[in-house]
Formats: C-alpha cells, sequence, structure tokens
C-alpha cells in the first residue's frame, strides 16, 4: 500500500470516545508526562477523550467548562455581564489536547479534533443535562510555533491579555507571555448543536 493510501486509512480509523474511569490514570500519567501545560484535575463539569486506531491510543483532549471570565470572548458573544453567567454552561473549553509522541502525522490533530467536535455535544447533554452551543480554545502561538488554524473551521476570536495557557508555577520568572489567542469552531448541526 502507498504511504499516502496508508496514512488515508489510518486517519479514516481513528476513533474519538470519553476516557473510562478505569483509563483515568494512564490518561493524567501521559498529560503529565508529554502536555507542556501538564496534566489537569477534572473541576466542574469536564470530560477526558481518548482517540484510539485499533486500541493503540493516539491523542487525548479535556474539554471542561468555559472560564467564568474572558472578555474578549464575552465581548464576541454580545454578552452583557448580567447575561454571561447564566449562559457561561453553554460553552465548554477544549482544556488540553495532546498528540501522543508517536503519532505526530500530518492530519492527525485535525481528524481528532474533528471527531471530537461531532460527538461533545451529545455527550455534554447526556453527562450535564443541558446543551452546548460553543466550543472555546486558547492558543499560545509563541508557545506552539507549530500550531496553524484552518479559516474553515475555526473562528479566531481575538486576543485577551488575562488569557493565560500557563500555569502559576511556568509564569514565575519565565519567558512566558501572559496572553493568548482565543479561537470558536462552531458547533456542527450535525452533532446537535443549534
Amino acid at each position: 500500500m502507498e504511504p499516502t493510501n496508508l496514512a488515508s486509512k489510518v486517519l479514516s480509523e481513528i476513533q474519538v470516545r470519553p476516557v473510562e474511569r478505569g483509563e483515568e490514570t494512564r490518561y493524567q500519567e501521559q498529560m503529565v508526562r508529554h502536555h507542556y501545560l501538564g496534566g489537569l484535575p477534572k473541576i466542574g463539569e469536564t470530560v477526558w477523550y481518548v482517540a484510539t486506531w485499533r486500541e493503540e491510543w493516539v491523542a487525548q483532549l479535556s474539554i471542561s467548562a468555559a472560564a467564568l471570565k474572558c472578555g474578549v470572548r464575552d465581548r464576541w458573544i454580545g454578552w452583557d455581564f448580567r447575561s454571561q453567567y447564566g449562559r457561561l454552561k453553554l460553552i465548554a473549553n477544549n482544556s488540553r489536547f495532546l498528540i501522543l509522541p508517536d503519532w505526530h502525522r500530518p492530519n492527525i490533530g485535525s481528524r481528532v479534533l474533528s471527531l471530537t467536535e461531532r460527538r461533545v455535544v451529545t455527550d455534554w447533554q447526556t453527562r450535564f443535562g443541558h446543551p452546548l452551543l460553543l466550543l472555546e480554545t486558547f492558543v499560545d502561538p509563541p508557545a506552539l510555533p507549530w500550531w496553524r488554524v484552518s479559516r474553515s473551521q475555526l473562528d479566531r476570536v481575538g486576543t485577551d491579555p488575562g488569557i493565560s495557557t500557563y500555569p502559576r508555577r511556568l509564569q514565575r520568572g519565565s519567558r512566558c507571555p501572559p496572553s493568548g489567542s482565543l479561537f470558536a469552531p462552531p458547533v456542527s448541526q450535525s452533532s446537535g448543536g443549534n
């Protein structure tokens, strides 16, 4: 089989599913070992996902409740202060995304994000009892120079000086910038979002 055909076959066989309770230790250990921000505990509404290819772990994601305050997001949506808190539960944040070391190949990230976006609305409704209308993700381009955004998949909402993708332990005395860019993909109609 040609390398291009093999790559397409691998991409088509990748599946995304929630992490099972018995896999949570493995999930956290790999986040700590391989993600530049380390692990992240489940706080509030959170679903951990794993992408697999023939039972082999390819990537991991954490989708969590949205940040309470994000000026650039709130202005983009058009929320005033009063309506923000009642509607915040309709937004989730891609709080971690990790492609495991042996899987750094073209199009893996896009495929995994696409599959996650297709199922997260249903998973969120089932687990937490309310709809999900928007996914947001914070990216620090200087920390991730390889990261590229397809304009057809994500809207760049803006840059917020209050967004920090670095934990406090890295901010002290480091050269890490205290800001990040916010991107939001529309939740697809086929996934149940409106």
